[in-house]
């Protein structure tokens, strides 16, 4: 096979599209902060919370829609083990904008926060709420190499292109238009790459299904065709593993960075609220595409194709079926406006974690806990070399492992296990304190490894019910990791009561209170605590005097 040089072009032309609008972005972003006289940071970060309601839409939308959820999505559906019923992530996602909307945008909103990891450090200290960023840190990092591992599977399969140069050209290209305006020219690409990533990807659809080679997806739904049904089948023994995974891509998503990033950025907590809405409706639109691609492939006989025998289950390869429809199944032309909206989708996705990584580490970290005396110029150079440092740290985790849904998973549990039951009980838990916290995010922590994982080559110590081994790895069919996030939600309010009672009963001497139990106070309802220089916090990293005002 030849390096396919129309596609290459096309490729091309595309990343220069992509690179052109951030530029333009960070033009009108640079203009608004000298004729606004805005906060550098602020600005690069949150767009000064000017980003208007329709580009906002766009971008929520885009962040969700990467090329992990198109890849993602197409291959739980064509994977005879799985199917269309467990291809959750356009639901999940629904899920997750639409309790965020509801319970998480305008508090976060209200009270002006720059990051997810404001209330932390407002409420417990720098220090612990230091050691709660590396959380966050990371799982935006991992969602970095799940989306760009989707780009160069992609792109090695159609272009016939190396799979490392794929990643590294993509990377840049993200990191430099991320780089040159911040969350201007994340918000404006986005707007560009969504348009591409739905036409594109209808645009293939037709001729997916008017291959020679396949039958009517009607007629292999159900019954048992070149493999198993591909609509999937739910039995009792794998339900509890079926809402597990649900529950992790849903609700375990308000544990990321990017979710609130985009809610933060809204000029108002109305604003923030339809954002929400909005894309929850939006992004299951984006799913039909690969849904029915993965449909199709399902439903091919890969023996009259150029692909071969035997078909890409057998071979492995599963993860790499929407490269290999557009490849196989469709006119080269075809193929080449696939890779467009892979290449899209992953873009959209890519730059978004890499500024949120950046936001956390500059504000939470960098300003609060190591350099407090920053001036905003120094800001502004640690935002650009954040987003250099996760790109660079992102895109060399590809070449670990090949699995999309593998890495997407990994950075999941981190923001559903570690970060989510965290958020609750800052946000809405009054009791809730830093040993409380503490506590529950290391057990949460401790409990999950010790159900393994077969990505970091981690064996199980804990055997819940129905944990088999398959294929040489245990498989753990009960819902682990909500159990494992329950456990750390239940600690952190127990042993927050158990510390509160202990000290307010002078039980332990109060000059034993680190985290000042005692002395936390609450914040009236919508006060402006987000700017970067203006976050309460203790000199000696214990928590600061105020503490969220919650209902819990």
């Amino acid at each position: 096979m030849a390096l396919n040089v129309p596609g290459l072009v096309v490729t091309i032309i595309f990343y220069l599209l992509v690179l052109g609008i951030g530029i333009w972005a960070s033009v009108k972003s640079k203009r608004d902060e000298t004729r606004l006289r805005a906060d550098h940071a602020d600005m690069a970060l949150l767009g000064d919370r000017k980003i208007s309601l329709v580009v906002g839409i766009f971008t929520s939308t885009a962040t969700w829609v990467g090329g992990t959820f198109i890849i993602g999505t197409a291959e739980t559906v064509y994977d005879p083990t799985l199917g269309l019923i467990w291809a959750v992530m356009p639901l999940a996602a629904t899920v997750a904008f639409i309790v965020g909307g509801m319970f998480f945008a305008e508090p976060m909103r209200d009270r002006k926060y720059v990051t997810m990891m404001d209330p932390f450090q407002i409420k417990y200290g720098n220090a612990l709420s230091g050691l709660f960023s590396v959380a966050p840190l990371m799982s935006e990092m991992i969602w970095v190499t799940s989306t760009l591992i989707s780009l160069g599977v992609t792109m090695s399969v159609i272009l016939d292109l190396s799979y490392s140069v794929s990643i590294w050209i993509s990377a840049a290209v993200a990191i430099t238009y991320t780089l040159l305006g911040g969350l201007y020219s994340v918000a404006y690409t986005d707007v560009i790459q969504l348009i591409l990533i739905f036409i594109t990807s209808w645009l293939c659809v037709p001729f997916v299904f008017r291959n020679p080679s396949s039958v009517d997806i009607t007629t292999t739904s159900f019954n048992q065709t070149f493999q198993a049904p591909w609509v999937g089948s739910l039995t009792t023994g794998i339900a509890w593993k079926w809402l597990d995974n649900f529950l992790l891509l849903s609700i375990g998503d308000l544990g990321f960075q990017d979710f609130h990033q985009r809610t933060l950025s809204a000029s108002s907590s109305a604003t923030a609220k339809l954002r929400c809405y909005a894309a929850a409706f939006l992004i299951p639109t984006f799913g039909i595409p690969p849904v029915l691609i993965g449909a199709v492939a399902a439903s091919t006989d890969w023996n009259q194709t150029s692909y071969g025998s035997p078909p890409p289950f057998e071979r492995g390869q599963s993860g790499l079926i929407l490269p290999l429809a557009l490849h196989h199944l469709t006119p080269p032309y075809i193929s080449v406006v696939g890779i467009g909206a892979v290449a899209a989708a992953v873009m959209s996705s890519t730059d978004s974690a890499l500024l949120s990584a950046a936001s956390i580490f500059t504000s939470n970290i960098y300003k609060k806990i190591l350099r407090p005396a920053a001036s905003m110029n120094e800001i502004g150079w640690v935002i650009r070399i954040s987003v250099v440092l996760v790109g660079l740290a992102g895109a060399s985790l590809t070449f670990l492992h090949r699995g999309v849904m593998a890495f997407w998973v990994l950075g999941g549990e981190i923001a559903y296990i570690l970060m989510f039951p965290q958020l609750v009980c800052v946000l809405f838990c009054s009791i809730s304190n830093g040993y409380g916290a503490a506590t529950g995010f290391l057990l949460g922590l401790f409990l999950r490894l010790l159900c393994g994982e077969p990505l970091l080559g981690l064996p199980p110590v804990i055997h819940f019910p129905g944990c088999t081994l398959e294929h040489g790895v245990y498989v753990q069919y009960a819902p682990f990791r909500t159990l494992c996030m329950l456990v750390a939600f239940a600690t952190t309010l127990l042993v927050s009561y158990l510390a509160s009672l202990l000290f307010n009963k002078a039980l332990i001497p109060e000059k034993w209170d680190v985290f000042q139990v005692k002395a936390q106070t609450p914040i009236p309802a919508g006060g402006d605590v987000g700017h970067l220089n203006t976050h309460p916090a203790s000199e000696n990293g214990g928590a600061s005097q105020p503490m969220i005002e919650s209902t819990c």
